[in-house]
């Protein structure tokens, strides 16, 4: 099952895991109007409602979790702590007890507490590691960071192992050329997601790993495309905006200033597509 499957992320989830030869039930407040071409079955319902819930999950293996209020300004705050934190609880805390065996919990890089913060934030050092402290302030931020505590306390409650993926920027195509266009004009509009991105089809690709490697417990994975999305090498971005970071491993030309090494390790995921070679978008 894949919560918020009509949702941008959700519905490429959706496409790959059809693709892979997985039966897909798309679960969403919403139904997309194409939405019954890509899953084997679309339910319509609030994650909040427990009882519903409960009856969604029967027959299901694994559960992919992407239903969330994607930023602090996407409602009031307090819809978008209580809707995400819940969401998350009531899904994986039912999957788990349901003795479903594998669930990716979809997190956000915004679970550091940078990307958001409405007072400058620089991270203590680069490349940023998932043992990283939380720093923020935001609504946002801080659901996504209490949605992991919830994956590991639900892995360790009920022996279910749970991948949470720490994403950056998500985007493909119009969404994002405009991204790119943004930052090209100034480095600084990204500042404080560290010029951090990865393409949304990547990404379904790295919740479609995350559901089959052999994994235990609860694992949680930075993923992010290997290159930044601005023009000016890392180093110096780092320089400009970041002057008090500590750098602890050179950061060649325009690599990202995330350590991916845990995706390509225990995901076995290398991004496919990309904007810099190609002077576009794949």
């Amino acid at each position: 099952m894949v919560t918020g499957a009509a949702g941008m992320l959700g519905r490429e989830v959706v496409v790959r895991l059809v693709a892979d030869g997985h039966s897909v039930r798309a679960y969403d407040r919403v139904a997309a109007t194409d939405q019954a071409d890509e899953a084997h079955e679309v339910i319509v319902g609030d994650l909040r409602d427990e009882t519903h819930l409960a009856g969604a999950l029967g027959g299901v293996d694994a559960v992919v979790h992407a239903a969330a209020l994607p930023s602090p300004l996407s409602d009031t705050e307090h819809r978008v702590f209580t809707n995400n934190v819940e969401s998350a609880y009531h899904v994986l805390d039912a999957a788990g007890r349901s003795g479903i065996g594998r669930i990716v919990n979809v997190s956000s890089l915004s679970a550091i507490g940078l990307a958001w913060a409405r007072r400058p934030v620089s991270p203590e050092s680069v490349p940023v590691t998932e043992a990283h402290q939380y720093v923020g302030e935001d609504v946002y931020g801080l659901s996504k960071y209490v949605g992991e505590l919830i994956a590991a306390t639900v892995s360790r409650r009920w022996g279910t192992t749970v991948v949470s993926l720490r994403f950056p920027f998500l985007g493909t195509g119009e969404r994002l050329r405009h991204h790119l266009a943004r930052v090209h004009a100034d480095p600084g509009a990204d500042a404080a997601t560290l010029w951090g991105w990865l393409d949304t089809r990547d990404a379904a690709g790295a919740v479609a790993a995350a559901l089959t490697r052999p994994l235990h417990g609860h694992v949680l994975i930075n993923v992010a495309a290997p290159d930044t999305t601005a023009l000016v090498p890392t180093a110096e971005l780092l320089r400009r905006y970041h002057p008090a970071t500590r750098i602890d491993a050179p950061l060649d030309g325009f690599e990202v200033p995330f350590s991916t090494r845990r995706s390509r390790e225990l995901l076995g995921f290398t991004p496919v597509h990309a904007w810099r070679t190609t002077k576009g978008t794949t």
